[in-house]
């Protein structure tokens, strides 16, 4: 039977209809509605002339495909740990329900349980290949690790049922005993031990003590015991005397001077006792410090003999485990290091050096070592990047470490086919910024910047500091831009600040270049008619509110005891820093107070290093500064960049006399808004990104509008009342984005910020929400391309600046560079994301950079050459030619323009009832695409220039604010967003790489021989000191046992057989390796038997020989004759 290939009839339907989610308009330069351009629903053919004909999109359906590849970072929410002591493997469980499996560096696998119930226990069948998990649903799960996915082989559903009999209590301890696993040893709360026979279904003996018991561990030899209690002690007990322990001990218990009792501790959670062969045994246990010091971080103790070592934590005690040498509990255990689980970290103790150093731990687990406040993802960058990052790195690494190899090494991983350079960057809520490796599929660091050491820090008892509009966290990382051929780096930070950085090799002490920008104008506050009464376009002769612009910086401070005024929120060193080779500060720049107003936060960032420019902007308005000579170029409110094109005049109305609305422009909030004000709200309304408040009207609870003017005069503070609480991480968002059901959407009108013309609030703020340099038509009908800086807003404006840059090198360094808006405005629905531009091919236009040169060079010949640019570099080598094609994506639509005629080609509505939160356009098998995240949790793709939809998956809910914040697109079909607070989730929407992930993954299974039981000899077997085995199967069995009662367990088949047969599919080097394991036994065996077939075929010869002889001798002798 023929396959049918829905996807291609999907291309086929939405290539030849214009219906659906595609939509024509009419939309041009100078305005709208002007009604020149011919607009084409996405996907249709355009009339003679248009691109499609000439234009050949290589990319459908076919090629796309999503599923997550890996997840990095530690765990979140630990509670479970468990260590293949012959596998060298180990695993993680978590209270949401995950598993993570750590092998050696690139083996990281990740599985979740689908109930999502809290991992209790886990369990390693040792060297099986296999995983028991208990969760807090009552339920077992086997895991089958023997393939690159683990999967869920069985489960078993236990019900909860009251028991009748007697019972001592909550059972805190199962285990066998080392001599005879007939024997279980069970602990319980209550202080009470017995060691039950299986066999026989009998106590052989109970103990006693007055004090709860937290945890048991048994002597290798299985004669003694040991017990953790509440009271700070551990007891020895011997089997052969349970009436008292054999020894009492309370470790950091102070010895009494009349010798009575030591004073009771804090409870000892958990004690390990190993042996040692050559030495006195490990008693290691978490807790039992004294109550006199009641401010002393968790602990672990480890006794040697008579050492006592305290190592002390930064984070509370999980769980911990031992490594010890042998897989075999009734031997001496030899232990060498200490894994030890933390609540925010993972470290593992080395037991063989006397000072008990910690290893270096080659995960990535810090991710989270300061807040995750953004994400940028960058893959198939310069290949000399991560070598050179890693470079300036390494000189900052911490000393101290073990000197022995990282213990968890279990596991096999290659590098893949795919190897193409990665980079991930992560901005920070204490102002860092850390550059990670993340190429075939791992991660880790590279370098750590500290922006914060720009700043002066706030000394105690100065009184209120300028830093108060942010109480926590004034250095936290807000937006990034960084251009990898240049390498040069731009932060934006929640005090209203921008940093350019520039990388050099070489370390620099010099002073930091700062100025000050005034961005900030104040307006009457303005009342909104309802919305069915907006008129589309107001009058022309409405009055424009009066606006306050000042360009460059200022010196003017408030006087004391007067509202702030001109000065920046945070202070930046005077005199002159040292600067270690890596990225350094060239220039820093500030928002300042206005009036009593604090600076409002920075929503939109871009930097050119071939331009020598970097602009930002915010609710008022865009500010461009020249990096290079260091001034102010344009300051300016977003109104004034229209000039006589503002289609939305601003009408000044009387003030509101009830301020309703409570919360500040800049507060980032993580608590839960309703439904109904979230409902279909765009990113900048609702501090998706961290911006400020959406120029759009806000919603009250009364169901009341107030327009952002509003909600700046009720939210004017005295000068020492900060305006907003503190900058919160991605990682504490919380903030549900439901998506909209038709009922609820006509109960609440016009959320989104411009669904239509007529729902576009006449605001006196418009956010710049997106900035783009580029080499291109600035004017309708230009003929050549120039620089220019395109602006996107809040409203779905589109600028477009000219800039005029100096004709040569020399005048660059001296004469100004002049910005003017040019005029042009182009529109679309919502607030606008990003832009891209494509030459006439159809062939992405990369913006023009300078080639990286060293600042600090030693070499005078690099120091005096000139700047080398490249303006253009398309992905073909065709010439530009007469035209362009502007990529613009909205938080609704998607847009593609013809330059310089500006005409509408094609058109997109990308949703109606939700918007997007991430749009970017990416490069996949030598062609492009436009890649969109949406709040309704949807990942979608469409083909360029056409705008042809080529995928659209519900995959990602987005279930609070920090994946909303984080979420980024890459080059080669890859994205990346933060999981949880600690924890990366990279996935990839390329059916290619989904193909070759499989080979891609780390193998947790490796074929490994168990070690032999050492050969305890013949008098010590004798008088019971080898451990005895016992068939479980033989006792529990259905033979025996009868079967279970239904009413105890339901058993659940996994997925894991199928998933077996994928992952021996994708796994044929392992196969391959276990076979010829199988065949080298088989063969050693062969080879032990013919010795031994020839060595009884030998002794049956000798034999026979010898009786022959025998009977020869005796032949005619006589009975009497003997």
């Amino acid at each position: 039977m023929k396959k049918f290939n829905f996807r291609k009839v999907l291309d086929g339907l939405t290539a030849s209809s214009p219906g659906g989610s595609s939509s024509g308009g009419s939309s041009s330069g100078g305005g709208i509605g002007a009604g020149s351009g011919s607009v084409h629903p996405g996907g249709t053919a355009g009339a003679a002339g248009t691109p499609r004909d000439e234009i050949q999109e290589i990319l459908s359906s076919d090629y796309f495909q999503i599923c997550k590849t890996v997840r990095h970072g530690f765990p979140y929410l630990p509670t479970a740990l468990a260590f293949d002591p012959v596998q060298k493997i180990l695993a993680v469980g978590t209270r949401t329900g995950a598993i993570r499996i750590l092998g050696r560096p690139g083996v990281d696998c990740y599985c979740q349980h689908e109930s999502g119930a809290a991992v209790l226990q886990l369990q390693f069948l040792i060297n099986e290949g296999a995983l028991v998990s208990a969760s807090a649903d009552d339920t077992l799960h086997l895991w089958n690790l023997r393939q690159k996915r683990p999967a869920i082989l069985h489960s078993l559903k236990f019900n909860r049922e009251r028991s009748t009999k007697t019972h001592p209590g909550p059972v805190v301890h199962l285990s066998d005993s080392p001599r005879d696993e007939g024997k279980l040893l069970i602990g319980y709360e209550n202080g009470t031990v017995v060691l039950w026979d299986l066999r026989s279904k009998r106590a052989d003996l109970r103990v006693y003590y007055d004090e709860a018991i937290h945890s048991v561990d048994w002597h290798h030899e299985g004669k003694q015991f040991m017990c953790s209690h509440s009271d700070g002690s551990l007891t020895l007990w011997n089997l052969k005397t349970p009436s008292r322990p054999f020894q009492i001990t309370i470790p950091h218990g102070k010895i009494q001077r009349d010798g009575k009792k030591p004073e009771s501790c804090k409870p000892i959670l958990k004690v390990e006792y190993k042996t040692c062969k050559s030495s006195e045994p490990f008693i290691i246990f978490s807790g039992g410090l004294s109550y006199d010091k009641a401010c002393r971080r968790p602990s672990l103790t480890i006794m040697h003999g008579k050492a006592i070592t305290v190592l002390e934590m930064d984070h509370p005690i999980v769980d911990f485990l031992t490594l010890c040498e042998t897989p075999y509990p009734n031997e001496f255990q030899e232990p060498y290091a200490v894994v030890v689980l933390l609540e925010k970290d993972l470290i593992v103790v080395d037991l063989t050096q006397s000072n008990f150093p910690i290893f270096e731990n080659p995960y990535p687990i810090d991710i989270h070592e300061s807040p995750v406040t953004c994400t940028e993802y960058f893959a198939d960058c310069p290949p000399d990047l991560i070598p050179v990052l890693y470079s300036v790195g390494a000189k900052h690494k911490k000393q101290g470490y073990s000197n022995k190899e990282w213990p968890i090494s279990g596991g096999a991983w290659n590098l893949g086919t795919q190897t193409y350079p990665e980079i991930i960057i992560t901005g920070h809520a204490d102002g860092s910024i850390k550059f990670w490796d993340a190429s075939a599929i791992t991660l880790q660091m590279l370098y750590k910047l500290k922006t914060s050491k720009v700043f002066e820090k706030q000394k105690l008892g100065e009184g209120k500091p300028t830093t108060e509009i942010v109480e926590e966290d004034p250095f936290a990382i807000q937006m990034m831009y960084w251009c990898p051929e240049s390498r040069i780096f731009c932060v934006a930070g929640v005090s209203a600040y921008v940093i350019v950085y520039r990388f050099s090799k070489h370390e620099v002490n010099t002073e930091i270049v700062s100025l000050e920008v005034r961005l900030q104008y104040d307006v009457e506050d303005i009342i909104t008619p309802e919305p069915e009464i907006i008129p589309p376009f107001p009058d022309a002769s409405s009055q424009l509110p009066s606006l306050k612009s000042l360009s460059g910086s200022t010196n003017t401070v408030a006087c004391e005891g007067t509202m702030k005024d001109s000065i920046p929120c945070l202070s930046v060193k005077t005199r002159p820093v040292r600067m270690p080779p890596g990225y350094q500060a060239e220039l820093v720049i500030q928002l300042v107070w206005v009036d009593g107003e604090p600076p409002q936060q920075i929503t939109s960032l871009a930097i050119n290093s071939a331009y020598g420019l970097v602009a930002f902007g915010n609710c008022n308005g865009l500010a461009v500064v020249d990096f290079m000579q260091k001034t102010v170029l344009l300051s300016m409110g977003t109104i004034d960049l229209y000039g006589s094109s503002d289609p939305y005049q601003r009408q000044p109305r009387s003030p509101r006399k009830n301020k309703q609305f409570s919360a500040g422009l800049t507060e980032l909030t993580d608590s839960p808004v309703s439904l109904e004000l979230e409902r279909c709200k765009s990113p900048t309304s609702d501090h998706v990104n961290g911006h400020c408040t959406s120029p759009t009207s806000q919603t009250c609870s009364s169901g009341k509008r107030l327009s952002s003017a509003d909600v700046t005069k009720s939210n004017r503070r005295g000068p020492g009342r900060p305006p907003f609480r503190k900058a919160q991480s991605a990682a504490c968002m919380e903030i549900s984005l439901p998506v909209t059901t038709e009922e609820n959407r006509e109960n609440t009108f016009s959320r989104s910020r411009s669904s239509s013309v007529s729902s576009i609030d006449k605001e006196s703020k418009e956010a710049i929400t997106a900035l783009y340099f580029m080499e291109t038509f600035s004017r309708k009908n230009d003929s050549t391309v120039s620089p220019c800086l395109w602006v996107g807003t809040g409203l779905g404006m589109v600028l477009i600046i000219s800039l005029n840059l100096p004709a040569t090198e020399e005048l660059r360094q001296t004469e100004p560079v002049m910005v003017s808006p040019s005029g042009t405005v182009l529109t679309l629905k919502g607030a606008v994301l990003t832009f891209s531009c494509l030459d006439c091919m159809g062939a992405l236009i990369h913006s023009p950079y300078e080639v990286w040169r060293d600042p600090n060079s030693i070499d005078d010949s690099e120091k005096t050459r000139k700047r080398k640019l490249v303006m253009y570099s398309p992905s073909s080598s065709q010439d530009m030619g007469d035209h362009q094609f502007a990529v613009i994506c909205s938080e609704k639509q998607a847009k593609v323009f013809s330059l310089p005629s500006q005409t509408c080609l094609y058109v997109h509505n990308i949703t109606e009832t939700s918007f997007l939160l991430r749009a970017d356009v990416v490069t996949l098998c030598n062609s492009i695409c436009l890649a969109c995240f949406c709040a309704n949790g949807h990942i979608m793709t469409m083909s360029l220039p056409s705008l042809r939809p080529m995928l659209d998956v519900n995959y990602l809910p987005v279930t609070d604010m920090r994946i909303a914040r984080t979420f980024c697109f890459t080059n080669e079909g890859q994205a990346l967003y933060l999981s949880s607070p600690t924890e990366i989730q990279r996935l990839t929407y390329s059916q290619e790489m989904c193909d070759n992930l499989q080979d891609m993954l780390g193998d947790l299974f490796t074929p490994v021989e168990t070690p032999e039981a050492q050969n305890r000899g013949f008098l010590k077997g004798l008088f019971g000191g080898s451990g005895q085995t016992f068939d479980r199967e033989e006792l529990f069995g259905e033979a025996s046992a009868g079967k279970a009662s239904r009413s105890l367990a339901q058993h659940i088949p996994g997925s894991g057989g199928i998933e077996g047969m994928k992952g021996a599919a994708g796994g044929v080097i392992g196969d391959l390796a276990r076979a010829r394991l199988a065949l080298d036994e088989r063969g050693q065996r062969l080879g032990e038997l013919d010795e031994k077939t020839a060595s009884m075929m030998a002794s049956a010869e000798a034999f026979s020989k010898h009786a022959h002889e025998l009977m020869l001798k005796y032949k005619d002798k006589k009975w009497y004759q003997f």
